[in-house]
């Protein structure tokens, strides 16, 4: 418990507390960390923790798992090799207390004189790392360590019970740091760190208790419960800025956006297919939504090809009937100009005109002279773009009423708010064909209503994905033949454009020459993001017309491209890849009525790559792709920056505390009603 008697509060810089000085490079370090002042020091969590009450089983070998080992210092020597990767130090340690079976441990650092000034015989250390074997040795290369001598007086922070590991900064060392912290959970009361969530019976820890326990737990076990306690903090106060945003964007009150409705029958009555009932359904949310006396914003999910942009011509088509504009937003030029192509098919015979507005291009399509459904009022127009549309170039001369932003994950907030500047209470459609696991849903997105495409359209052949080595090359080319002489064409896709010194993988350029000699007799094109817009648009062009039959590419081609004859994709160092962005790559084939292949090809050396790409071969559901992405490189690849300016998130489990966000929502909602009432 903490002491009591009168202290500094929270906001109380470090340097005031009275405790012992430090010097001026711990400081410093302490404000690389972002600690100025007690609250922050406390509110600085450990990056792991180790038991020390009961250290792990000394190693006889090599291990999975790193281990806490307390051990004495037996010797220590220094090695000068060639170069400076010869240069390293050595350490041989055995357990405290001697060992029956004489087992030695070799800990070796690289390039780190210094510690032959540090490390000495008899010195007694804890250390963290993994043991391997090498040259019949145990070694642990590079471990965390630190030095516990008996005679520290000091050593109740650091020994004898589960001891917190602190990220650390250059000044700032492990056993300092812990000493500070310690001593101020010593002194800091637990009236200091008071609760600010509203009160609940299933509630394990108050806020001090929680903060307490994320230092120092009695158990491991401990551990669970405190995380929990300030995640939900965490949750709660996300979704309170969520709520906030969502009432201020509802501020606005317009008059209802959406026309009655004669263009979109229209234009549902001359498709030649059946819209999805998901299609279906989003478009009636939609419909809802521009009949009311504020602004729409709606997120609309929807895996690869579940049918995304049919969803948002329909919402077009309400507000342009209305005699409003509305603008598309797409990430790259290749999928704006495939929009405008799309978009000015679908909307010539209805008497849409649709405008392409790119960095290097600014042009209309030709409507015809006469349309079927003639609403009395003056239509609304459709500007599709790209950046060139955040600069006020489009000139919407109708007000903008809609703005639909694709891929919406790859814009920034500024960037979608300098579009929606050029209208007054304009609504707003975010598109994403990366699917979001539940929980980032709820989390990040609570100040958007959603749409859910979780069907995919009927016609649509069997995708097959299989995982081989880039060795295997030769046999890929023979397989990539035989589906041209049946008449396919096939994508060959590449992490680089150019070679890399500094990355060992093969470059769309360099491979480039390479396909065209294998596939001698077809042709072979190559697009990469730093082509000029003309040379990308001929490109693609011919691969659209099948003039092209084989695209060597980078991943510029990872959404919106649609060329339903293509049924093979190659995809060389997929193991630089995420899931997700791997899961768009291949979207762009099985988009025909053929059996579509899907060839991801690692490195020989990347072994575990293969375990992790295997869910590609066992699923085509984004949903499922999108958790196991989500479990290994965490959120940032999915959110991109959509939701930046939101508090940051320590403690959450993103894919466990489905739970916890729902209650954080129910305790927001609680906060502010409270504060109006």
């Amino acid at each position: 418990m903490a002491g009591s008697g009168p202290f500094p509060d929270l906001a109380t810089p470090l340097e005031e507390t009275g405790l012992p000085k430090r010097d001026r490079k711990f400081l410093d370090g302490l404000e690389k960390l972002g600690l100025h002042k007690i609250g922050d020091a406390l509110l600085h969590f450990p990056r792991r923790h180790e038991d020390r009450t009961r250290f792990d089983r000394f190693p006889e070998g090599g291990m999975e798992q790193p281990v806490c080992l307390h051990v004495v210092v037996t010797d220590c020597r220094s090695h000068f090799g060639r170069g400076r990767g010869g240069r390293s130090f050595e350490a041989v340690v055995e357990p405290v207390g001697g060992d029956l079976l004489g087992n030695r441990l070799v800990l070796r650092w690289f390039n780190m004189p210094y510690l032959a000034k540090v490390l000495a015989v008899g010195r007694r250390l804890v250390i963290f790392g993994q043991p391997k074997e090498n040259k019949r040795r145990v070694v642990i290369d590079h471990p965390d360590f630190e030095i516990v001598d008996d005679d520290d007086a000091t050593a109740a922070p650091h020994m004898g019970g589960i001891v917190p590991v602190y990220p650390l900064a250059a000044g700032v060392g492990q056993k300092p740091l812990r000493s500070l912290i310690h001593r101020l959970l010593e002194l800091v009361p637990d009236e200091a760190m008071p609760d600010w969530l509203p009160a609940s019976k299933d509630r394990e820890l108050n806020r001090a208790a929680a903060i307490r326990t994320l230092h120092y737990p009695a158990t491991m076990a401990d551990l669970e419960p405190a995380r929990r306690h300030l995640a939900l903090e965490e949750f709660t106060a996300l979704q309170l800025e969520l709520l906030r945003r969502r009432a201020e964007f509802r501020k606005t009150h317009i008059s209802p956006q959406g026309g009655p409705g004669l263009l979109l029958d229209d234009f549902l009555g001359r498709l030649p297919f059946m819209p999805t009932g998901a299609q279906l359904r989003s478009i009636a949310e939609i419909r809802d939504d521009l009949a009311q006396p504020v602004p729409m914003a709606r997120l609309l999910q929807g895996d690869v090809g579940a049918g995304k942009t049919l969803v948002a011509a329909a919402a077009i088509l309400l507000v342009v009937e209305k005699g409003s504009d509305a603008a598309l937003m797409a990430p790259t030029q290749i999928l704006a100009e495939q929009h405008f192509r799309t978009f000015r098919d679908w909307f010539a015979p209805l008497g849409v005109n649709v405008r392409l507005l790119t960095g290097s291009r600014d042009e209309s399509g030709e409507l015809p002279l006469f349309r079927a459904a003639q609403p009395s009022a003056r239509l609304g127009n459709l500007t599709i773009g790209t950046h060139a549309l955040f600069h006020g170039r489009a000139g919407f001369e109708n007000g903008l009423a809609l703005a639909v932003i694709d891929e919406q994950h790859k814009f920034g907030v500024a960037q979608r708010e300098a579009l929606v500047a050029q209208g007054e209470g304009v609504s707003v459609l975010a598109m994403t064909a990366t699917p979001i696991p539940r929980t980032l849903t709820l989390a990040f997105y609570g100040d958007l209503d959603v749409s859910l495409l979780d069907e995919l359209p009927a016609g649509r052949g069997k995708l097959i994905t299989g995982i081989r080595l880039t060795t295997q090359t030769d046999q890929a080319a023979a397989f990539v033949k035989e589906q041209l002489t049946a008449g396919r064409q096939a994508y060959v896709v590449y992490p680089l454009i150019d070679e890399s010194d500094k990355l060992a993988v093969g470059a769309a350029t360099a491979a480039f020459a390479d396909w065209a000699a294998r596939l001698e007799g077809h042709r072979v094109g190559l697009v990469h993001g730093r082509m000029g817009a003309d040379e990308k648009d001929a490109v693609m062009r011919e691969f659209r017309s099948g003039a092209i039959e084989v695209l060597v590419a980078t991943t510029v081609i990872e959404v919106g491209v649609d060329v339903s004859n293509a049924n093979v994709m190659l995809i060389y160092h997929a193991e630089r890849f995420g899931l997700a962005q791997l899961h768009q790559l291949r979207g762009r084939i099985g988009r025909g009525e053929h059996k579509s292949y899907c060839v991801l090809l690692v490195d020989p050396a990347q072994e575990e790559a293969r375990t992790r790409l295997r869910i590609l071969e066992e699923t085509r559901d984004g949903f499922r792709i999108a958790d196991e992405d989500l479990r290994q490189r965490g959120p940032g690849e999915v959110l991109g920056t959509m939701q930046s300016g939101l508090p940051d998130l320590k403690f959450a489990d993103l894919l466990g505390d489905t739970r916890l966000v729902e209650e954080a929502r129910r305790m927001a909602e609680a906060i502010l009603e409270d504060a109006d009432s």
